[in-house]
């Protein structure tokens, strides 16, 4: 089993090669939806790892993804800039999932 990365951006893409993580890099939404849908479907992909600025282009598909597919794991990562998800993604993430908040 192994990562897989979706970036939109080539340095994110290189330095992931270095570490043997495979990847695309890619900047549409339609690119987005085309490719994690058939990355979902590897057999050897545990992990796919995406970058917040392509996240942002379709975060539904991605949360549907994360909330109702087993595997692949989806992790995503901050680009390059360090922009990232805020301070409560866990919680919203946790609300999202089972639908309790927490404070």
């Amino acid at each position: 089993m192994k990562f897989y990365l979706l970036s939109d951006n080539v340095d994110t893409q290189m330095g992931m090669r270095l570490a043997g993580i495979d990847g695309i890099v890619i900047h549409t939404e339609e690119e987005v939806r085309r490719n994690l849908k058939e990355v979902m479907q590897r057999s050897d992909v545990a992990v796919v790892l995406i970058t917040h600025t392509l996240f942002e282009l379709c975060p539904e598909l991605i949360m549907d993804y994360k909330l109702n597919v087993r595997q692949p794991l989806i992790v995503e990562i901050p680009d390059r800039h360090g922009n990232g998800r805020t301070s409560d993604s866990i919680t919203k993430y946790v609300h999202d999932a089972i639908g309790i908040k927490i404070d």
